[in-house]
């Protein structure tokens, strides 16, 4: 049979639409394999954990910082990877949220804690006399006043050492008092006043804070404190990042028993 024209022309289109189509595909494979080997070629240049001695590790959020980079003081140590979020210069911790650092005690932070902005740790230095008919402290606003009051000022009683154990996670506006102690793996709730101590994986909330439960039983607190997983190498906590975050004690103490990490 012959073709007629109007045949020829509809077959020369398809042949036509076939090669554009082929040609789109080819495009689009060679596309998609591009951004594949872009992709890869990226993760292959990521560190495999947030490196602890920069200040900013969250790229584009500079409201996120470590602190451990940031601390001077020698009466403030905070351990790796634990930081600090305010949109409101979290660079300036130090100055802003430890407060009447004026006597020996210390702060004491643990690892992989999480700060969220407005908490304050008031230190011994606030304290005031309360055993006599006023508090007001005449001592530090010189002249005779200071002459003859001074040596009382001197002899405060301290509540000692405020520390945070590791993987804490206090919330937004909290204030931590002196002399306070909270246990690894707490919680301490938004707004919270915590002027005693703070038993390990319990949750705490209200002013002044109380324990409203613990997070694990007896058995299961014994196996993360055992476990310490905080201590291991950041390699190891690389690995099993999906087991800290959604699985059980029981497994984080298997993990460390594998590793030879387990303590007594």
């Amino acid at each position: 049979m012959r073709s007629t024209p109007g045949a020829v022309v509809v077959a020369t289109y398809y042949r036509w639409l076939r090669r554009r189509w082929a040609g789109r595909e080819l495009r689009l494979v060679a596309g998609r394999t591009q951004q594949t080997l872009n992709a890869k070629e990226r993760m292959s240049s990521m560190p495999i954990f947030p490196d602890p001695t920069i200040t900013h590790p969250v790229q584009g959020q500079n409201r996120v910082v470590f602190l451990r980079p940031l601390i001077r003081s020698d009466q403030i140590s905070v351990g790796e990877f634990t930081y600090y979020d305010d949109p409101d210069d979290p660079t300036a911790f130090e100055r802003k949220n430890v407060l009447y650092t004026y006597g020996p005690e210390r702060l004491i932070i643990g690892r992989y804690c999480a700060l969220a902005a407005g908490v304050r740790f008031i230190m011994n230095g606030a304290n005031h006399r309360m055993d006599g008919p006023s508090t007001f402290p005449f001592a530090i606003f010189g002249g005779e006043w200071t002459e003859r009051s001074l040596d009382l000022m001197q002899d405060l009683p301290s509540r000692g050492d405020t520390v945070v154990g590791n993987d804490v996670w206090i919330g937004h506006g909290a204030t931590v008092m002196p002399g306070v102690c909270i246990g690894d793996g707490a919680i301490v709730g938004a707004g919270s006043v915590v002027a005693k101590d703070a038993p390990p994986y319990g949750i705490v909330a209200g002013n002044p804070a109380r324990l409203l439960r613990r997070r694990f039983d007896d058995t299961d607190v014994r196996r993360l404190l055992r476990a310490a997983w905080w201590n291991w190498p950041a390699e190891l906590v690389t690995r099993h990042v999906r087991d800290l975050t959604a699985g059980t004690p029981r497994k984080i103490e298997a993990i460390a028993r594998e590793a030879g990490l387990l303590t007594q």
